[in-house]
């Protein structure tokens, strides 16, 4: 097991990349996207969450989402909504429009990528983009999946906005993403590979440059990843899962006592070590029972339980259902969306 528990929980939720779209606009632009659980059954079959994200690859404009200030945003920036909220992308701020219809979204769900839509004078154009000299924006759209379930804490440590800005984002970003689209647009082979690794990049180098730019006095897992003491437990608890562990044992690793430990850990991660480590022991078991054919006694042992029946009982407890048949449930494709 690595010693760095983001990584460890970014390879453990199944993070995968999704479609991308190449929007051109013209005029005082604005497009309402909405929730991104609405459109997951196109963008993303079978995704537990989904988040959208956004490069302003040419002008500039804004980017909002009930609840939080709107951010402006200038060529080469990206904007994230880690929750799938609905949110508003626009010429100006405070500009609104009605939700467009998203059964486009489904109808083109077969179609290669990025697909091209346009926003010329305020209508909606999928299919249809205005030619990039005339363009007064271009933004190119992704999309993003994990499982929330057994547990994710790394969702719930982002905020609803990410703005990462240009002069912030590394290069390499910036044109992973425009070597990305250049190629789907060329349906060059193995574009649609490129679309989604580009996808999951992009995620993951906003979650490393969040956790750099969070202020001292912050609280969260991310946050608690970079506390002294905190850290030392989380990454103890990540590079050995199955040992059995006591709160004791974890504070001799975090240079703290047992109750100093018990709480900073809440204060950070909001729950105590030993329950933390249990359920990243379910997030552990579940991944085995995804992907390999062993036995529930044998993943059991591999997690830290000796007994099955107790395993079996805390995977329950998890999850709402027994380890045999929660595996069952992940092995059955989900409908499609029509």
């Amino acid at each position: 097991m690595s010693h760095d528990p983001l990584s460890d929980v970014l390879r453990s939720v199944r993070l995968r990349g999704a479609v991308f779209y190449y929007v051109s606009c013209s005029d005082d632009w604005v497009a309402e996207a909405p929730a991104a659980r609405d459109i997951a059954g196109a963008v993303m079959p079978g995704a537990e969450h989904v988040l959208a994200y956004h490069l302003m690859a040419k002008g500039d404009g804004w980017a909002a989402t009930d609840g939080v200030s709107p951010v402006r945003l200038s060529a080469g920036d990206i904007v994230m909504f880690p929750h799938g909220d609905a949110h508003v992308m626009s010429r100006a701020p405070g500009m609104r429009a009605s939700a467009d219809n998203a059964d486009w979204v489904f109808a083109t769900r077969d179609e290669p990528k990025p697909i091209a839509v346009a926003y010329h004078g305020g209508v909606l154009h999928p299919g249809a983009p205005v030619p990039v000299e005339e363009a007064s924006n271009i933004v190119v759209c992704g999309f993003v999946g994990c499982d929330l379930r057994p547990f994710n804490p790394l969702i719930a440590a982002l905020p609803r906005l990410m703005h990462l800005a240009a002069s912030g984002v590394g290069h390499w970003v910036r044109d992973v993403l425009h070597q990305a689209v250049t190629e789907s647009q060329e349906r060059r082979p193995g574009s649609e590979a490129v679309l989604e690794r580009a996808s999951e990049m992009v995620f993951v180098d906003a979650a490393r440059r969040y956790l750099e730019q969070l202020p001292d006095d912050a609280s969260g897992w991310l946050a608690g990843l970079r506390d002294r003491h905190v850290g030392k437990a989380l990454g103890a608890i990540h590079a050995a899962p199955a040992r059995d562990w006591t709160l004791e044992e974890l504070g001799r690793e975090a240079g703290l006592s047992r109750s100093a430990l018990h709480e900073r850990f809440v204060r950070f991660v909001g729950q105590p070590p030993m329950q933390y480590l249990t359920q990243w022991r379910m997030q552990l078991a579940a991944n085995q029972l995804r992907s390999s054919h062993a036995g529930v006694a044998a993943i059991a042992l591999e997690v830290g339980y000796e007994s099955e029946a107790a395993f079996t009982r805390a995977f329950k407890r998890a999850t709402g259902l027994p380890p045999a048949t929660w595996r069952r449930a992940q092995a059955t494709p989900p409908p499609r969306a029509v």
